[in-house]
């Protein structure tokens, strides 16, 4: 495999049990070959929290010089394991080893110190302060009495400048997008002088030439000196960049596989413990279904222009476009979040007024948001008051008082129906993996009962079997005769799941495809296509 690591990247192989060993600072794989020093070991680690065991025996082995993959289901216990070596969580049984030696990491500015960094699946930033203020949040810059802004704005942009990203140092971090934000938690975390460097889902906000780029940061990054591990659900990252890839389950370790020599089927069948069968794509419904939904000539002001499409009963509408095309923007002023400038909206071909989202509710249509934690959930409410959260006037109010009762039965119907991992209805949301949220999300829509849904960005964060549940849920509700607009930086995942593609740039739409049209080149084409009336 050719992904330009130095040191002894991309040597790994099968790695075996290989007990506890945890001193022993060389790498010993099943089949007793030295495979190269550690740089890191988990040994025996366990972790509880009330009424669940997180991880149980967990072992981790990340040589010098490579690129880790860790992978697993949603609530395997990936992001528990990596916040104990970042020192927000405290194992309560088991041993980590740094360079062979014993770590107990006492706190996250501690395992800073110790060279560990790590990027979050959920962002850490403070919306209020800039780029550079979010950068070097507390090793800014000092004169004699103040911070040195124009200093800390410099180092910011050289930084920055230097992973060829194209953010302004003094803007507010509240005012990016879901994918320039992670590229500050980026460049954040590559600030640090790290040895070990941690990724959370770090492309799940990222279009494909972002990806690029920070693949290419990551082969920088790795050295004899340094390790990387990479947890991500896209399958086809694992081959462009990792070396070996420990998959685990259910909170225990299952295998170590070397990458180059290793199927994705053969992960994906670890992960889930059983042979994963590749789902069919949605059953053709195009023919003489009447249309649902019909936008006319649709502008905002910052973005969209003269936007038309239709979107018919029964349909999965796949919305393509690299990003800043339009297509969260799209959504966002069909349910009245953005104030429509010009242009209709009609529902059966009758036309409707949507001024805000309990509008577009009205007319039971639907939003999905990509931001599920800061625009689709209450993470400190348990899962019925989520899932409940759009249709309690409708469904669970009468005479002023709620229907408890009559809410927790919904709500267990669709936990069961969505596969939802919760202990219960009354778990706090917060408390369930990035996964199980988004089931949360799409159950409180499915309690509305709405006709129309857009999802936007519906499996980003979701491991494989957790997508194929939301694919065939998708195919479920258009085969109910719900029409469904669908967005997604995963363009395979458009192709599968879309009976048309709409394809947008620059805030228009310029491009529409029938699924037999539709192939990667073709919807890459329209996505790079400048409109010809573009300013």
């Amino acid at each position: 495999m050719e992904n330009g690591h130095s040191g002894v990247a991309g040597s790994a192989a099968h790695d075996g049990d290989g007990g506890a060993g945890g001193a022993d600072a060389r790498g010993d794989s099943g089949g007793g070959r030295d495979d190269g020093p550690l740089l890191l070991q988990a040994r025996g680690v366990t972790k509880r929290f009330p009424g669940v065991t997180a991880l149980q025996d967990m072992r981790l082995d990340l040589r010098y010089g490579e690129v880790l993959a860790l992978v697993g289901e949603n609530g395997a216990g990936k992001s528990t394991l990596m916040k104990l070596l970042s020192g927000i969580h405290t194992p309560d049984e088991g041993e980590f080893f740094l360079g062979g030696e014993p770590l107990r990491i006492t706190g996250p500015r501690h395992a800073q110190q110790l060279g560990i960094s790590i990027i979050h699946q959920e962002f850490n930033l403070m919306p209020d302060l800039t780029v550079a203020q979010n950068i070097f949040i507390g090793r800014e810059p000092r004169g004699r009495f103040l911070l040195c802004e124009r200093e800390l704005n410099t180092r910011a942009r050289e930084l920055l400048d230097r992973l060829g990203m194209a953010l302004e140092p003094e803007r507010l971090v509240g005012s990016l997008t879901v994918a320039q934000q992670q590229m500050v938690e980026i460049a954040k975390a590559l600030s640090y002088d790290a040895k070990i460097l941690i990724m959370d889902e770090p492309t799940a906000a990222l279009n494909d030439a972002e990806v690029e780029v920070l693949h290419a940061l990551i082969r920088r990054f790795v050295s004899p000196e340094t390790g990387v591990i990479y947890i991500s659900h896209r399958m086809d990252e694992l081959k462009a960049v990792s070396d070996r890839i420990t998959v685990i389950r259910d909170g225990r370790y299952v295998d170590s596989l070397p990458t180059a020599s290793t199927t994705m089927q053969q992960v994906i069948s670890r992960m889930v413990g059983r042979e994963l069968a590749a789902g069919a794509g949605p059953e053709d419904v195009r023919g003489d279904r009447e249309t649902h939904l019909t936008v006319s000539g649709l502008s905002t002001k910052s973005l969209l222009k003269d936007v038309h499409l239709e979107l018919k009963k029964g349909e999965i509408l796949g919305l393509a476009g690299l990003m800043g095309a339009g297509r969260t923007e799209l959504a966002r002023a069909l349910v009245g979040a953005d104030p429509v400038e010009s242009g209709t909206i009609a529902i059966d071909g009758e036309p409707v007024t949507i001024r805000n989202p309990a509008d577009a509710a009205r007319h039971r249509i639907g939003y999905l948001s990509e931001d599920r934690k800061n625009l689709g959930l209450l993470l400190d409410r348990d899962v019925k008051s989520n899932i409940a959260l759009s249709s309690m006037r409708a469904l669970f109010q009468s005479m002023g008082f709620v229907r408890d009762g009559a809410m927790r039965e919904k709500s267990r119907e669709l936990v069961e129906s969505l596969r939802i991992k919760t202990p219960s209805v009354e778990q706090t949301v917060r408390n369930l993996s990035g996964g199980n949220q988004q089931k949360v999300v799409i159950a409180k829509w499915l309690a509305m009962d709405c006709d129309v849904l857009i999802f936007d960005e519906p499996t980003r964060g979701i491991d494989v079997q957790a997508k194929e549940e939301i694919y065939r849920l998708l195919n479920d509700l258009a085969q109910q005769g719900k029409s469904i607009i669908m967005i997604s930086s995963e363009l395979p995942e458009v192709l599968r799941m879309s009976h048309r593609v709409v394809v947008m740039s620059e805030g228009r739409v310029t491009g529409e495809l029938t699924a037999d049209e539709a192939t990667q080149e073709a919807v890459m084409e329209y996505a790079t296509l400048r409109p010809a009336n573009a300013g």
